[in-house]
C-alpha cells in the first residue's frame, strides 16, 4: 500500500507560508494532480513528500506510517524533478540504468526493464547518447524513463513533460495514464496547464498562495467549482464571472444584456459565472422583448474562427465576457446580438468570491 496523507502540514520559507494547514489523502493506486499558479506550493508539497524537506507542524504518512524522521532514500518514492536532474557524464541508457545498477538488482532484468520502459516513451534510437546531445524533450523523456524502471511505492513527477511539443505532450500525457494503471503505483503529479491536470488526473487539488481551495475529480470540479478562483482556472476560455444583481424574477448581468430567469437564484449572489460553451448568441431583432420587458443587445467586439468552434468576444455596456460556439457561425466585428444561458448552468458566487447553492 502507498497511500500518502498530510494531516495539517505547514511549511514556511522564512515570511513566505508555502504550504499553509494541508490535509488531503492520495489514495493507493491514484493518479493524483496538484494544480495551479507558479508559487501556489505545488513543488513545496511534492518536496515535503519525498523528504527532501521537512514540515513545520503537522504530520505525513505514506502507507500508514509517519515519515517525519525517514530518510528520503527510506521512502522509496521515484522523483521527476522538473530541472531533469540527468548525469551529464553518463549516456542516456547509463541515466535509465542508475537507480536499477545503485540497488545491486540482476544485470538481465536491469537490460529487460531499460528495454520495456524505452520501447514505452519512443527512446530506443538516443539511448546511446549523452544528454548534452538530445534535444529538451528527449531529456525529458530519459528523466521520467529512469524513473519508471524503478519499482517504488509511488511516482512524484514535477511538471514533467513541459519541454515538449504540443504533439507529443499529448501522447506522452496518454502513455503516463496508462503506464500508471498497468503498475498500478500512486502517481502525484505537478502541473500548470490545466489541459493535462483535466486529462490525466483521477482526483485533482487546486493550490492557491499554499491553501488547498478543492480537490476533487476533474468534472466535479469543473462543473461545479468552490469559488470564483477555482472557476478561473479551469477552462479556455475561462469562465466569465459577471457583477450581477437580482431583477424581477430572476438575475441580471452585463448591464441588461444578460437575464436569468431564475426564481431560485441565490439571494446573497453578488457574482454569477458563464462557462463560454454555455453561452448562446443568436442576431438581435430590433426592439425585442425579453420576458415582457425591452432587453438590451451586446455587441461583438472580435470574432477568433479556429476550425471545429468559434471564440467570440462580447461587450455589454462594461461587461466583457467570451462565447465558444460551435462550428464557424456567421458572425461579423460590431454586429448586435442577443446572449442567454440555461438557469440550470448559471453558478452564483457570494461577497467572498464562494460558490452558492440554489
Amino acid at each position: 500500500m502507498a497511500d500518502i496523507v498530510f494531516r495539517n502540514v505547514t511549511k514556511r520559507y522564512g515570511n513566505t507560508l508555502a504550504v499553509d494547514d494541508a490535509s488531503f489523502t492520495v489514495d493507493d493506486n491514484e493518479f493524483f494532480c496538484f494544480f495551479g499558479p507558479p508559487l501556489s506550493g505545488k513543488s513545496t508539497v511534492l518536496r515535503l513528500v519525498l523528504g527532501l524537506e521537512t514540515p513545520d507542524a503537522g504530520e505525513i504518512l505514506i502507507g500508514g506510517r509517519p515519515v517525519s524522521t525517514v530518510s528520503p532514500a527510506e521512502r522509496n518514492i521515484a522523483m521527476v524533478f522538473q530541472n531533469l536532474a540527468l548525469f551529464p557524464h553518463m549516456s542516456a541508457r547509463d541515466n535509465v540504468r542508475f537507480p536499477l545498477v545503485e540497488r545491486r538488482v540482476d544485470e538481465a532484468d536491469i537490460e529487460r526493464r531499460v528495454a520495456d520502459v524505452a520501447a514505452k516513451l519512443h527512446i530506443g534510437h538516443i539511448l546511446h547518447k549523452p544528454p548534452a546531445q538530445l534535444s529538451g524533450g528527449e531529456r525529458q523523456r530519459v528523466a521520467i524513463a529512469r524513473a519508471l524502471v524503478r519499482d517504488p511505492n509511488a511516482y512524484l513527477m514535477d511538471d514533467p513533460i513541459s519541454a515538449l511539443d504540443a504533439r507529443l505532450r499529448e501522447e506522452t500525457r496518454v502513455e503516463l495514464k496508462r503506464i500508471q494503471r498497468e503498475l498500478g503505483k500512486t502517481l502525484i503529479y505537478v502541473t500548470h496547464d490545466q489541459e493535462e491536470a483535466m486529462s490525466v488526473a483521477d482526483r485533482i487539488a487546486i493550490l492557491e498562495d499554499g491553501k488547498i481551495r478543492q480537490i476533487g475529480a476533474p468534472a466535479e470540479i469543473y462543473d461545479r467549482p468552490a469559488s470564483t478562483y477555482v472557476a478561473r482556472l479551469l477552462g479556455s476560455p475561462m469562465m466569465n464571472i459577471l457583477k450581477s444583481v437580482r431583477g424581477e424574477g430572476g438575475v441580471e448581468a452585463a448591464e441588461g444584456a444578460i437575464r436569468i430567469a431564475d426564481k431560485a437564484a441565490p439571494a446573497d449572489a453578488v457574482e454569477i459565472g458563464l462557462r463560454p460553451e454555455d453561452i448562446k448568441v443568436r442576431p438581435w431583432l430590433d426592439g425585442e422583448i425579453s420576458d415582457g420587458r425591452a432587453g438590451r443587445p451586446a455587441r461583438v467586439f472580435e470574432v477568433e474562427p479556429l476550425g471545429g468552434y468559434t471564440v467570440v468576444t462580447l461587450a455589454a455596456g462594461q461587461a466583457r465576457l467570451r462565447a465558444l460556439l460551435r462550428g464557424q457561425p456567421d458572425i461579423r466585428p460590431d454586429a448586435m446580438v442577443a446572449i442567454s444561458c440555461e438557469p440550470a448552468r448559471v453558478h452564483y458566487f457570494g461577497q467572498s468570491g464562494g460558490a452558492l447553492a440554489r
